[in-house]
């Protein structure tokens, strides 16, 4: 049995479908009881509700299990204790092997997001526990946030500079190396980035989109004040739009460039181009848009 903590979220979501696929066991910890169907639906064996806070709930979610994957709420205050409590349950429990969902470039502590996943590798190093760490790049699905104003007003709108580089990867890469490390000897004590492009500007993201639309797109820059605005108005809490400000803060100073080499290795073929994913995203709306129509 493999518990995938935060099963609920898009990266928990992919892991769990990616391993039920394989016909592996899989058992998710959500926090809602009404994320429950969903999980189910994707092929999770067991869907448990818990808090990664209370070290109780989590000792519960870890009892039985052999192998964690270890997903961290997104941008939290509390991420390096719930990454204390995931780590020590699993040492209690005799865990054989513990994957961490980290991030590309953790060691930069200018992205407290970031940082915060530093800390709880370290955690995870000197635990004892035969580990794995996967370090993605920026989705390639974070577009889908401007999917709305590209395809309505021909905008791909920004928080940070036109000309800011950025490296992506497609979150089934992810998944599909989260599966295999996590089904087969071999990767324990490994750090692996997970990196499935060079690094485009985001004018160069804009052309690509231009292309595969059939329609001329442009680049917005949005003011940080601005976003962060409209961040709050949609429910982002302070610390939420602080950290992210801070990201993009960084991105525009140095940007956030990674290597895809190891990616293509653990893959065994090349990893999904940016071209791919606007591709299967412009055909996958098509095709909604059709049914919605018909």
């Amino acid at each position: 049995m493999i518990l995938v903590t935060g099963a609920a979220g898009k990266t928990g979501r992919s892991i769990v479908q990616a391993l039920a696929e394989r016909e592996l066991a899989v058992r998710a910890l959500v926090r809602h009881p009404d994320q429950l169907p969903g999980l189910k639906a994707l092929g999770a064996d067991q869907v448990l509700v818990g808090d990664l806070r209370i070290f109780e709930e989590v000792t519960q979610a870890v009892e039985g299990v052999r192998k964690i994957y270890h997903v961290p709420p997104n941008m939290s205050l509390d991420e390096v204790k719930i990454g204390e409590n995931v780590i020590n349950a699993a040492r209690t429990s005799g865990v054989e092997h513990f994957v961490y969902h980290s991030v590309l470039k953790p060691q930069v502590e200018a992205m407290p997001h970031h940082w915060k996943k530093m800390l709880v590798e370290e955690q995870l190093i000197q635990s004892g526990l035969p580990y794995t760490i996967l370090q993605p790049a920026a989705y390639m699905q974070n577009l889908l946030a401007y999917w709305t104003s590209i395809m309505e007003e021909g905008i791909y709108r920004v928080p940070y500079p036109a000309e800011t580089r950025l490296s992506l990867v497609d979150l089934q890469d992810v998944a599909d190396v989260a599966a295999k490390v996590l089904s087969e000897d071999g990767h324990h004590f490994a750090i692996f980035e997970l990196v499935g492009t060079g690094s485009f500007s985001q004018i160069e993201v804009a052309e690509l989109l231009s292309q595969e639309l059939g329609r001329k797109v442009d680049v917005d820059r949005i003011p940080l004040e601005e976003w962060a605005e409209g961040a709050r108005s949609v429910g982002l809490g302070d610390y939420e739009v602080e950290t992210l400000v801070k990201m993009f803060v960084y991105y525009s100073h140095f940007g956030f460039e990674g290597n895809s080499k190891v990616l293509s290795l653990l893959l065994g073929r090349p990893p999904a181009t940016l071209r791919d994913f606007i591709r299967l995203t412009r055909d996958r709306h098509l095709e909604e848009k059709s049914l919605t129509v018909n």
